[in-house]
Protein backbone atom coordinates (compact mmCIF):
# COMPACT_ATOMS: atom_id res chain seq x y z
CA UNK A 1 0.00 0.00 0.00
CA UNK A 2 1.57 3.26 -1.15
CA UNK A 3 1.01 6.13 1.26
CA UNK A 4 1.23 9.82 0.35
CA UNK A 5 3.21 11.63 3.02
CA UNK A 6 3.59 15.10 1.49
CA UNK A 7 0.99 17.87 1.67
CA UNK A 8 2.49 19.21 -1.57
CA UNK A 9 1.57 16.11 -3.54
CA UNK A 10 -0.37 17.18 -6.67
CA UNK A 11 -3.25 14.79 -5.98
CA UNK A 12 -3.59 16.16 -2.45
CA UNK A 13 -3.42 19.78 -3.62
CA UNK A 14 -6.16 19.20 -6.21
CA UNK A 15 -8.40 17.57 -3.62
CA UNK A 16 -7.81 20.44 -1.20
CA UNK A 17 -8.84 22.95 -3.88
CA UNK A 18 -12.32 21.42 -3.94
CA UNK A 19 -13.07 23.31 -0.74
CA UNK A 20 -13.53 26.35 -3.00
CA UNK A 21 -16.71 26.74 -5.05
CA UNK A 22 -14.81 28.11 -8.04
CA UNK A 23 -12.76 24.94 -8.31
CA UNK A 24 -15.77 22.68 -7.65
CA UNK A 25 -17.59 24.34 -10.54
CA UNK A 26 -14.52 24.16 -12.76
CA UNK A 27 -13.86 20.48 -12.10
CA UNK A 28 -17.53 19.49 -11.70
CA UNK A 29 -16.60 17.63 -8.52
CA UNK A 30 -17.21 17.94 -4.78
CA UNK A 31 -16.09 16.43 -1.49
CA UNK A 32 -17.92 14.11 0.87
CA UNK A 33 -16.55 13.01 4.23
CA UNK A 34 -17.27 10.49 6.94
CA UNK A 35 -18.07 6.79 7.09
CA UNK A 36 -21.85 7.18 6.88
CA UNK A 37 -21.75 9.54 3.88
CA UNK A 38 -19.29 7.28 2.03
CA UNK A 39 -21.59 4.30 2.70
CA UNK A 40 -24.53 6.33 1.35
CA UNK A 41 -22.55 7.25 -1.76
CA UNK A 42 -21.68 3.61 -2.43
CA UNK A 43 -25.28 2.49 -1.83
CA UNK A 44 -26.71 5.21 -4.09
CA UNK A 45 -24.11 4.42 -6.75
CA UNK A 46 -22.80 7.98 -6.74
CA UNK A 47 -20.13 8.72 -9.32
CA UNK A 48 -17.14 8.42 -6.98
CA UNK A 49 -13.89 9.65 -8.50
CA UNK A 50 -11.40 9.05 -5.67
CA UNK A 51 -11.55 7.78 -2.12
CA UNK A 52 -8.99 9.19 0.34
CA UNK A 53 -8.18 7.09 3.39
CA UNK A 54 -6.05 8.03 6.38
CA UNK A 55 -3.40 5.34 6.87
CA UNK A 56 -3.75 5.35 10.67
CA UNK A 57 -7.50 4.66 10.48
CA UNK A 58 -6.82 1.45 8.56
CA UNK A 59 -4.21 0.33 11.05
CA UNK A 60 -6.44 1.21 14.02
CA UNK A 61 -9.48 -0.52 12.46
CA UNK A 62 -11.54 2.70 12.70
CA UNK A 63 -13.04 1.85 9.33
CA UNK A 64 -14.86 -1.49 9.17
CA UNK A 65 -13.48 -4.13 6.84
CA UNK A 66 -16.75 -4.30 4.93
CA UNK A 67 -16.44 -0.66 3.86
CA UNK A 68 -12.76 -1.14 2.99
CA UNK A 69 -13.81 -3.95 0.63
CA UNK A 70 -16.43 -1.68 -0.95
CA UNK A 71 -14.12 1.26 -1.55
CA UNK A 72 -11.46 -1.04 -2.99
CA UNK A 73 -13.59 -1.03 -6.15
CA UNK A 74 -12.76 2.64 -6.63
CA UNK A 75 -9.60 4.63 -7.06
CA UNK A 76 -8.24 4.72 -3.49
CA UNK A 77 -5.52 7.02 -2.21
CA UNK A 78 -3.93 6.40 1.19
CA UNK A 79 -2.40 9.35 3.01
CA UNK A 80 -0.52 9.98 6.23
CA UNK A 81 -2.49 11.45 9.14
CA UNK A 82 -0.85 14.87 8.80
CA UNK A 83 -1.83 14.97 5.13
CA UNK A 84 -5.44 13.97 5.88
CA UNK A 85 -5.64 16.65 8.57
CA UNK A 86 -4.72 19.20 5.91
CA UNK A 87 -7.68 18.16 3.76
CA UNK A 88 -10.46 17.55 6.26
CA UNK A 89 -12.76 20.29 7.55
CA UNK A 90 -14.17 18.14 10.36
CA UNK A 91 -13.08 18.61 13.98
CA UNK A 92 -13.07 14.88 14.70
CA UNK A 93 -12.47 13.26 11.30
CA UNK A 94 -13.18 9.57 10.76
CA UNK A 95 -10.29 9.21 8.38
CA UNK A 96 -12.14 8.78 5.11
CA UNK A 97 -13.40 11.18 2.43
CA UNK A 98 -14.10 11.03 -1.26
CA UNK A 99 -14.17 13.14 -4.38
CA UNK A 100 -17.48 12.72 -6.21
CA UNK A 101 -18.27 13.75 -9.75
CA UNK A 102 -21.38 15.88 -10.02
CA UNK A 103 -24.00 13.94 -11.91
CA UNK A 104 -25.05 15.30 -15.27
CA UNK A 105 -28.54 15.84 -13.94
CA UNK A 106 -31.42 17.31 -15.83
CA UNK A 107 -31.15 21.10 -15.88
CA UNK A 108 -34.77 21.55 -16.88
CA UNK A 109 -37.44 21.64 -14.19
CA UNK A 110 -39.61 18.54 -13.93
CA UNK A 111 -43.19 19.80 -13.93
CA UNK A 112 -44.61 16.34 -13.25
CA UNK A 113 -44.08 16.85 -9.51
CA UNK A 114 -47.03 18.41 -7.64
CA UNK A 115 -44.70 20.36 -5.35
CA UNK A 116 -41.59 22.34 -6.26
CA UNK A 117 -39.40 23.97 -3.61
CA UNK A 118 -37.48 27.13 -4.49
CA UNK A 119 -34.81 28.64 -2.25
CA UNK A 120 -33.81 32.28 -2.58
CA UNK A 121 -30.95 33.73 -0.58
CA UNK A 122 -30.53 30.89 1.95
CA UNK A 123 -26.90 31.24 3.00
CA UNK A 124 -26.52 29.11 6.12
CA UNK A 125 -25.03 25.73 5.08
CA UNK A 126 -26.79 23.87 7.90
CA UNK A 127 -30.18 25.30 6.96
CA UNK A 128 -29.68 24.49 3.28
CA UNK A 129 -28.63 20.95 4.12
CA UNK A 130 -31.64 20.47 6.37
CA UNK A 131 -34.03 21.69 3.66
CA UNK A 132 -32.46 19.33 1.12
CA UNK A 133 -32.85 16.49 3.61
CA UNK A 134 -36.51 17.42 4.19
CA UNK A 135 -37.23 17.63 0.46
CA UNK A 136 -35.73 14.16 0.06
CA UNK A 137 -37.70 12.74 3.00
CA UNK A 138 -41.05 13.67 1.44
CA UNK A 139 -40.12 12.09 -1.87
CA UNK A 140 -39.38 15.19 -3.94
CA UNK A 141 -36.62 14.71 -6.51
CA UNK A 142 -35.60 18.29 -7.29
CA UNK A 143 -34.97 21.67 -5.72
CA UNK A 144 -34.45 25.06 -7.36
CA UNK A 145 -31.82 27.46 -6.00
CA UNK A 146 -31.34 31.11 -6.87
CA UNK A 147 -27.82 32.35 -7.53
CA UNK A 148 -27.99 34.14 -4.17
CA UNK A 149 -28.37 30.83 -2.36
CA UNK A 150 -25.38 28.98 -0.90
CA UNK A 151 -23.68 26.31 -2.98
CA UNK A 152 -25.37 22.94 -2.41
CA UNK A 153 -21.99 21.25 -2.89
CA UNK A 154 -20.29 23.19 -0.10
CA UNK A 155 -18.76 20.48 2.20
CA UNK A 156 -20.79 21.72 5.18
CA UNK A 157 -24.02 21.58 3.18
CA UNK A 158 -23.19 18.12 1.84
CA UNK A 159 -22.61 16.78 5.37
CA UNK A 160 -25.91 18.31 6.53
CA UNK A 161 -27.87 16.60 3.75
CA UNK A 162 -26.99 13.17 5.20
CA UNK A 163 -27.04 11.61 1.74
CA UNK A 164 -29.92 13.58 0.21
CA UNK A 165 -27.41 15.28 -2.11
CA UNK A 166 -27.17 11.97 -4.02
CA UNK A 167 -30.92 11.75 -4.62
CA UNK A 168 -32.18 15.30 -5.14
CA UNK A 169 -31.60 17.10 -8.43
CA UNK A 170 -30.22 20.58 -7.67
CA UNK A 171 -31.08 23.17 -10.32
CA UNK A 172 -29.56 26.65 -10.07
CA UNK A 173 -31.51 29.49 -11.68
CA UNK A 174 -29.59 32.58 -12.81
CA UNK A 175 -32.87 34.52 -13.01
CA UNK A 176 -35.26 33.36 -10.31
CA UNK A 177 -38.02 35.83 -11.30
CA UNK A 178 -38.05 34.51 -14.85
CA UNK A 179 -38.03 30.94 -13.51
CA UNK A 180 -41.06 31.64 -11.31
CA UNK A 181 -42.91 33.18 -14.25
CA UNK A 182 -42.18 30.05 -16.25
CA UNK A 183 -43.59 27.94 -13.43
CA UNK A 184 -46.79 30.00 -13.47
CA UNK A 185 -47.09 29.34 -17.19
CA UNK A 186 -47.10 25.65 -16.29
CA UNK A 187 -50.16 26.29 -14.11
CA UNK A 188 -48.31 26.26 -10.79
CA UNK A 189 -49.40 28.56 -7.99
CA UNK A 190 -46.61 30.41 -6.16
CA UNK A 191 -46.56 30.31 -2.35
CA UNK A 192 -44.10 32.12 -0.11
CA UNK A 193 -43.18 31.48 3.52
CA UNK A 194 -43.77 34.19 6.12
CA UNK A 195 -43.90 34.54 9.89
CA UNK A 196 -46.67 37.12 9.52
CA UNK A 197 -49.62 35.07 8.32
CA UNK A 198 -52.62 33.22 9.69
CA UNK A 199 -52.29 30.48 7.09
CA UNK A 200 -51.05 27.14 8.35
CA UNK A 201 -48.71 25.02 6.25
CA UNK A 202 -50.93 22.00 6.96
CA UNK A 203 -54.03 23.73 5.59
CA UNK A 204 -52.66 23.96 2.07
CA UNK A 205 -53.45 21.47 -0.67
CA UNK A 206 -50.12 20.73 -2.26
CA UNK A 207 -51.15 20.29 -5.85
CA UNK A 208 -49.36 22.27 -8.52
CA UNK A 209 -47.71 24.50 -5.93
CA UNK A 210 -44.32 26.20 -5.78
CA UNK A 211 -43.06 26.90 -2.27
CA UNK A 212 -40.56 29.77 -2.18
CA UNK A 213 -38.39 29.95 0.92
CA UNK A 214 -36.45 33.18 1.25
CA UNK A 215 -33.82 34.36 3.68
Amino acid sequence: MQVITSKDNEVVKNIRKLKDKKYRDQENKYLIEGIKLIEEAVEEKANIDTVVVCEDCVENHTIEQKLLYEIAKYNCVYVAEKVFDGITEVNNPQGILAVVNKENKEENINYDEDMIVVLDGIQDPGNLGTILRTVDSVGLKQIILSEKTADAYNPKVVRSTMGAIFRVNVIVSNDIVRTLKEMKRHKFKILATSLETDNNIYDIEYHKKVLVIRK
